[in-house]
């Protein structure tokens, strides 16, 4: 398995590139400012084939690069359909000033974002090959409701670690992602946490959207918010 990533933009969104092996098809995980020229490096350097983008969500720090992407190979994007509307979201509805015309000034003054041409459900569960490699998709609301959570299995070389999960802005080494941003709902973010989250197995290794890698079992262990008096 070829798991490569690099933190994109000023907000440091940590994209994707996953393939089975060097000079196979591939899949792009939310890919946020900045990210095109990073992408274009990992695919020339490894010889790989994009054939989608796979959002965790919807939020602008992780879909900024989708439709320059999607454009440039000509492969859908799949996101859930509750936060396809932010494929197209006018940055004046972000709210805070600064983001805006970061925003701006990251699209060359666009007012917003543009939806791709190929936009395509992100199924809210079950499992589905992408580039020949098997996803399960976990539902996962609360930070938005579209958060869906992305899992594959992965051959180590020991017990410790069987499958990656890309966690999006679910779950973050000691952390959990907000719930005060629009769409965000704290309630279900706890029933996420309680039903998904600890559903997992410690021997998941979390990819998450900002931040370092961790372990179901080390955030099982350490993680305030996954404490029983948290949930």
């Amino acid at each position: 398995m070829l798991i490569a990533s690099f933190p994109a933009g000023p907000l440091q969104t940590n994209c994707y590139v996953v393939a089975r092996e060097p000079g196979a098809e591939c899949v792009i995980i939310d890919p946020g400012m900045t990210a095109g020229g990073s992408v274009d490096k990992i695919v020339t350097e490894h010889d790989l084939a994009p054939v989608a983008v796979l959002l965790t969500h919807g939020h602008i720090d992780h879909v900024f690069a989708v439709h320059e992407i999607t454009q440039r190979y000509g492969i859908p994007v799949y996101i859930h359909d509750a936060d396809r509307h932010m494929l197209s979201l006018p940055f004046d509805r972000l709210g805070m000033s600064e983001l805006i015309q970061l925003c701006r000034g990251y699209s060359g003054g666009a007012d917003g974002l543009t939806e791709p041409q190929d936009v395509r459900s992100l199924p809210a569960s079950g499992t589905h090959a992408y580039a020949g490699i098997d996803f399960t998709h976990r539902h996962a609301p609360g930070h938005t409701p579209g958060c869906t959570l992305l899992e594959i299995p992965f051959d180590a070389a020991g017990p410790q670690i069987d499958r990656v999960v890309f966690s999006g802005d679910v779950l973050f080494a000691g952390s959990i992602g907000r719930t005060d941003l629009p769409g965000g709902d704290p309630a279900q973010m706890v029933r996420t946490l309680r039903d998904v989250i600890l559903d997992l197995p410690d021997t998941a290794a979390v990819l998450s959207g900002h931040g370092g890698q961790t372990t179901i079992g080390r955030e099982r262990a350490t993680n305030p918010y996954l404490q029983e008096n948290m949930l």
